[in-house]
C-alpha cells in the first residue's frame, strides 16, 4: 500500500513539474504579437491554458493528498531509535553488587573520609597501602 502511494506520488511530481513547465508565462503574449508563438487549432483559439490549469489544479490535489497520506502513514510506523538505548545525563545504572563482603569505600557514611578505624565503623578493615602509610625520609 505505501509502495503504491509512493509510486503514485513520484508519478504526479513529474506529472506537475511537466505541466507547470508547459504552460506559458506572462510574456508570451508579446512574443505572438511578432508571430514567435501562435496557438495550435487543436487546442481551440485561446490555446492550451484552460487545460493546462485544469491539470495543474488537478495534480496539484493529488499531490497534496498523497503527501498527507503518506506523512499519516509514516508517522504511524514505528522507526528504531538511537534515543532509546542511550540513557540521559545524570541518570546512572545501578550497581550489581556481588555477595562476597562489602569492599571498603574511601569515604564514611556521611561523606568525611574515614580515618581508618572511626567511632561510628570500629570492625572496618584499614586497607594496607605498601609501606606502612609513611615515608621515612626518601
Amino acid at each position: 500500500m505505501v509502495t503504491l502511494l509512493v509510486a503514485l506520488h513520484v508519478l504526479v511530481c513529474i506529472v506537475l513539474i511537466l505541466v507547470i513547465l508547459l504552460q506559458a508565462g506572462k510574456g508570451a503574449e508579446m512574443g505572438a504579437t511578432f508571430g514567435v508563438g501562435s496557438s495550435s487549432p487543436v487546442f481551440g483559439p485561446r490555446g492550451p491554458t484552460p487545460l493546462l490549469a485544469k491539470v495543474t489544479v488537478g495534480a496539484a490535489v493529488v499531490f497534496m493528498a498523497t503527501s498527507l497520506v503518506l506523512t499519516i502513514f509514516a508517522s504511524r510506523q514505528e522507526m528504531p531509535s538511537l534515543l532509546k538505548s542511550v540513557q540521559p545525563p545524570g541518570v546512572e545504572k545501578p550497581l550489581k553488587r556481588s555477595p562476597g563482603p562489602n569492599p571498603v569505600s574511601p569515604t564514611g557514611p556521611q561523606g568525611k573520609p574515614s580515618g581508618g578505624g572511626s567511632a561510628s565503623n570500629p570492625s572496618s578493615p584499614i586497607p594496607s597501602q605498601g609501606g606502612g602509610g609513611q615515608s621515612h625520609g626518601r
